[in-house]
């Protein structure tokens, strides 16, 4: 979360802010890489050693390819695997940080998200001073009360299947956000698609694109506490497998306006990501893997017709831990951090950085549920939260990374 950070939790990121046109961020230059870890700890000690095949998804052999075009496009950007492996990723000096749409890079590492290096990510903590706030900027709604987060019932995939969490790492070390797999309309009943918070795979201005972006579906299914959590098998944190993000997506706006804390960029702060299991497909697809993927509603309606929205995520921030699967349910307000740019959702909740990027759900006239938002940002003082309403721009950021990918599978 961004106070009115955003509510990753990292321990922060980059950004900053400036009016653009509504584009959207194609992600380009991802290459999935099969990378063996042999050395692994938390934080920035671990060492990796490179075993590279030959597609951008796997092939029958289990291992991740790389097309030659890709491989091309990477020494274009000064990548070279083998500083990689051996632990080039960790250089954030500025010149060397690739931030524009088309420079995302994110090998995969294998074994370098081992539980110990998972259970002890940071938030990327994106808070905001209310007094950041200027009264007359939109239309803003009196702060909602606090409503306090319950833990989701375990095991989580039986009662909130989609969400998981997002890994990362930042120039501040290990980060972590929350995340939820979403329908992919090129690929129905089959997606790798996950939808998660701009800020948590993009510094915003002041930065570019975060490293080894994973994602972990009903992480800690069980919910175990961090204590009984320590010394725990992967099979325990992460049930569904790990998935990498292949390719990553955020809007134009956040890029360019996007701020570490502050609401500097808050109403574009999404991105999609597209991802592909760690060691290799099994013919499965994420969403065959977890069960279930949502739909996303880009006309969700205004927040006076809205009776109440659902956010979930993993709050690490105190007094949480980073864990155990939280929910609060709402009815929201609106919230406009920048006249200009759309008015938020807002909703009385207690859960910290941490939980940023995690989905925001409404049950439509149908009786079925959507994704209508995620958490983005909210106070220093944790008593609610805020998230985009998502329009044009994102609906060009989702089919964008749906188009990417429509061949494939």
């Amino acid at each position: 979360m961004r106070l009115i950070r955003p509510l990753s939790a990292a321990r922060r990121e980059r950004s900053g802010r400036r009016r653009v046109s509504p584009v959207t961020a194609a992600v380009a230059v991802t290459a999935a890489l099969a990378l063996t870890a042999t050395a692994c700890g938390s934080e920035d000690d671990t060492k990796a050693d490179a075993e590279v095949s030959a597609s951008p998804s796997a092939g029958g052999d289990g291992k991740i390819h790389i097309p030659d075009d890709v491989k091309q496009k990477l020494k274009e950007h000064g990548f070279d695997l083998d500083k990689w492996k051996g632990g080039a990723w960790k250089n954030w000096d500025k010149e060397d940080w690739l931030r524009e749409a088309n420079e995302y890079i994110n090998p995969v590492i294998e074994g370098l998200w081992d539980p110990d290096r998972m259970r002890k990510a940071d938030d990327p903590d994106k808070g905001v001073d209310t007094a950041d706030l200027a009264a007359d900027q939109g239309v803003t709604d009196p702060t909602p009360a606090p409503v306090r987060a319950r833990p989701v019932a375990a095991p989580y995939h039986d009662n909130a299947a989609t969400a998981g969490k997002v890994f990362f790492d930042a120039p501040q070390g290990t980060m972590v956000c929350s995340a939820t797999v979403v329908k992919d309309p090129a690929h129905p009943g089959k997606s790798n698609l996950v939808w998660t918070a701009g800020h948590c795979v993009h510094a915003g201005k002041k930065g570019g694109w975060y490293r080894n972006i994973a994602f972990v579906p009903s992480y800690n299914n069980a919910g175990k506490t961090a204590d009984q959590l320590v010394g725990a098998g992967e099979e325990e944190v992460a049930p569904y497998r790990i998935w990498w993000g292949d390719w990553a997506q955020t809007s134009q706006q956040w890029i360019e306006q996007g701020g570490e804390t502050g609401g500097q960029g808050a109403s574009y702060d999404y991105a999609v990501i597209h991802v592909t299991p760690e060691k290799g497909s099994d013919g499965r697809s994420l969403e065959e893997t977890v069960g279930s993927a949502l739909p996303v509603n880009f006309s969700a309606p205004a927040v006076p017709d809205v009776d109440s929205l659902t956010a979930t995520g993993y709050p690490a921030a105190p007094p949480f831990d980073g864990q155990k699967l939280y929910q609060c349910q709402d009815k929201p307000g609106r919230l406009s951090v920048e006249r200009d740019d759309p008015t938020m959702y807002r909703i009385g909740c207690t859960m910290t950085g941490g939980s940023s990027g995690g989905g925001w759900v409404e049950t439509g006239t149908d009786g079925k549920p959507a994704l209508v938002s995620n958490t983005s940002i909210g106070p220093v003082i944790a008593g609610w939260l805020a998230g985009p309403r998502l329009g044009d721009v994102a609906k060009g950021v989702y089919d964008a990374v749906s188009r990417k990918f429509a061949a494939a599978q």
